[in-house]
């Protein structure tokens, strides 16, 4: 398997800020452009031999930018898109408290038992995620490839490498246009950084949500 790099998307227009933003196709904002930039120079010295991407606006333009400094194509996956939010996307969690006290509840206590009215459940997302997963076991150990997502699908991802419950998901932090690398072996995957945004100045931070 490959040296993985695991890189959110910048933020979007509206911004990401606290909405669940899922399967709805938003675009960066000028902020979000700014942040790819910014990772398309830190990743610039990186010997990429594939990028894959979420087919969605957000993560595919971000993908795009840091692409121009390599030559490689862009490879969307659907598999890597964040999970569907049905009728709760681009609530806030406390209008989804208001309308759906019930899912509200459950995303407090055991997320990974929700599912979202109209969308997916968390199961269903995280099997989704694990279908994108022999993809990366096709490439050689000294291999380096470039995964641009959202925080829901590298969390997962994350858990699912490194062995951890699906449970823990909630307990990675994966803010805008951060970086996390993990090194995946045949039996195991180890985590190297995680969440990094050492690239980016300090206003350009926003944690947030979808």
């Amino acid at each position: 398997m490959a040296r993985l790099l695991l890189v959110r998307h910048g933020n979007t227009q509206p911004r990401s800020g606290a909405h669940f933003w899922g399967s709805t196709d938003i675009p960066l904002g000028d902020e979000g452009i700014h942040q790819a930039g910014r990772l398309r120079q830190r990743l610039e010295g990186e010997k990429l031999v594939a990028i894959y991407s979420s087919p969605l606006r957000r993560a595919r333009s971000t993908a795009e930018i840091i692409a121009s400094a390599h030559g490689v194509e862009v490879t969307p996956c659907t598999e890597l898109s964040e999970c569907n939010f049905g009728f709760a996307e681009g609530l806030t969690f406390a209008e989804i408290r208001r309308i759906y006290p019930d899912l509200a509840d459950r995303l407090e206590t055991d997320a990974t038992g929700a599912k979202f009215p109209g969308g997916e459940s968390f199961a269903d997302f995280n099997r989704r995620i694990r279908k994108f997963l022999p993809l990366i076991e096709r490439h050689g150990q000294k291999d380096t490839v470039l995964v641009v997502a959202h925080a829901g699908t590298i969390r997962l991802i994350i858990c699912n490498l490194l062995g951890l419950g699906i449970e823990h998901w909630y307990k990675i932090r994966i803010d805008l246009a951060s970086l996390s690398i993990v090194e995946t072996y045949s039996l195991q995957g180890i985590l190297s950084l995680l969440n990094d945004t050492s690239h980016l100045d300090p206003a350009d931070t926003e944690p947030g949500e979808e």
